[in-house]
């Protein structure tokens, strides 16, 4: 391959940490990548070119109406702005001022409140309304969510991420159930979901997806539901929503990725992860105190990951010494490791290029071998790890 990385001097990572937007989100599928080479020379009427995509959008979704954003994190705030404002363009001006608006509280589940590389109720904020919590962090029940809703209440806005508390939560259709009943319309955060139905078709009025995940496109947002919500959530870019706007080869590399999506084969696609995920846990067999198990995907996206336990005391080295070791080399292979501090990480196969699970087999064997040879067990501490990455996220 070309690597532009090593023309910029950028180090040339293999990602097994999943869709992340620290590490570029994802392969760009090659349908997108030649629709925006053709769109980049050219101009476009963008209005026409979101009337294209909202057409594409409602067939591969299901909604009435779509269109793209900078980000699913931008379409948070559009959507929430649209059921404050409607069409009314003064109050689309006057945001996040809501002063003079008759409903500017969303109410969300306390276990849905998470960070994602922002808070999720600070998508709320910036459009000027207020979260209103809903339950308890690790329980939420559909009289708690009654009782949050009132005559101020504008929207109520469900998350689906592998970041929630994935126990004591309702239901999306007891979510939608409950707010339906009294006339408040539900957005969903469906980042980084495959399925561009389900969610819709369960009841919510709104929901958005990342292009640049899963779909493979570029950094862009998809907003899809009911008509009315979608345009008043457009209009927004006509307010905060023009910090947020997507460019016209966003548009167009989320067109081309959504139906590159239809064709795209799937099921050859698991078939590769589901090799890779065994080519690790051969590799990481022969080393004692690491326990490698296939984990399904917390939100039923039909994927696995690899969840690698291990033990410091028999392989000489903690789970976060072994995956900072990972990323360390010329050749780095970053892991996901947001749960870490509880002894292990995880390898995800979906963002591979062909013969890179090789090399993640090869350099994970590279480190437990020079652990296993250490004096002493490998073990940095944790919470000065933690201090120095924070640190550490300002690049200069």
């Amino acid at each position: 391959m070309n690597d532009i990385r090593l023309d910029l001097g950028l180090r040339p990572v293999i990602n097994v940490s999943g869709t992340m937007t620290s590490l570029g989100a994802s392969i760009v599928v090659p349908a997108a990548v030649e629709a925006i080479t053709r769109m980049l020379p050219q101009f476009v009427e963008t209005g026409e070119l979101q009337k294209l995509a909202s057409r594409t959008i409602a067939r591969l979704c299901g909604s009435e109406a779509g269109f793209v954003t900078a980000s699913c994190a931008a379409g948070i705030t559009l959507a929430i702005a649209g059921t404050m404002t409607g069409d009314d363009r003064a109050a689309i001006e006057r945001l996040p001022d809501t002063a003079r608006l008759p409903r500017d509280e969303v109410a969300i589940q306390a276990g849905h409140m998470v960070g994602y590389g922002a808070p999720v109720e600070q998508g709320i904020r910036l459009a000027g309304a207020k979260p209103v919590m809903v339950g308890q962090a690790t329980s939420a029940e559909a009289y708690q969510l009654d009782g949050a809703i009132t005559e101020r209440t504008a929207a109520a806005l469900y998350v689906v991420s592998h970041h929630t508390v994935q126990y004591g939560q309702m239901t999306l259709e007891e979510f939608v159930e409950v707010a339906h009943a009294r006339g408040v319309p539900v957005i969903v955060d469906a980042a980084s979901e495959y399925d561009l139905k389900r969610f819709l078709a369960a009841g919510a009025d709104i929901v958005l997806y990342s292009s640049h995940k899963f779909l493979g496109g570029p950094t862009g947002g998809i907003v899809a539901g009911r008509k009315d919500l979608v345009r008043a959530a457009y209009l927004q870019n006509l307010g905060i929503g023009r910090g947020m706007k997507v460019g016209k080869e966003g548009v167009v590399g989320t067109i081309a990725a959504l139906e590159a999506w239809e064709t795209r084969d799937h099921a050859g696609i698991r078939a590769r992860e589901t090799e890779a995920l065994g080519l690790w846990q051969q590799a990481l067999a022969p080393f004692a105190g690491v326990n490698a198990v296939i984990d399904p995907d917390p939100t039923d996206n039909p994927l696995d990951r690899l969840k690698v336990h291990v033990d410091p005391a028999a392989a000489h080295i903690t789970a976060w010494d072994l995956g900072d070791a990972l990323a360390s080399n010329a050749q780095p292979v970053i892991v996901r490791d947001h749960e870490v501090e509880h002894g292990y990480f995880y390898l995800d196969p979906c963002n591979l290029h062909p013969g890179q699970a090789e090399v993640v087999a090869a350099r994970l064997g590279e480190e437990l071998e020079i652990a296993r040879r250490s004096n002493t067990p490998i073990a940095s501490d944790f919470a000065e790890r933690r201090k120095r990455r924070a640190v550490n996220r300002w690049p200069d």
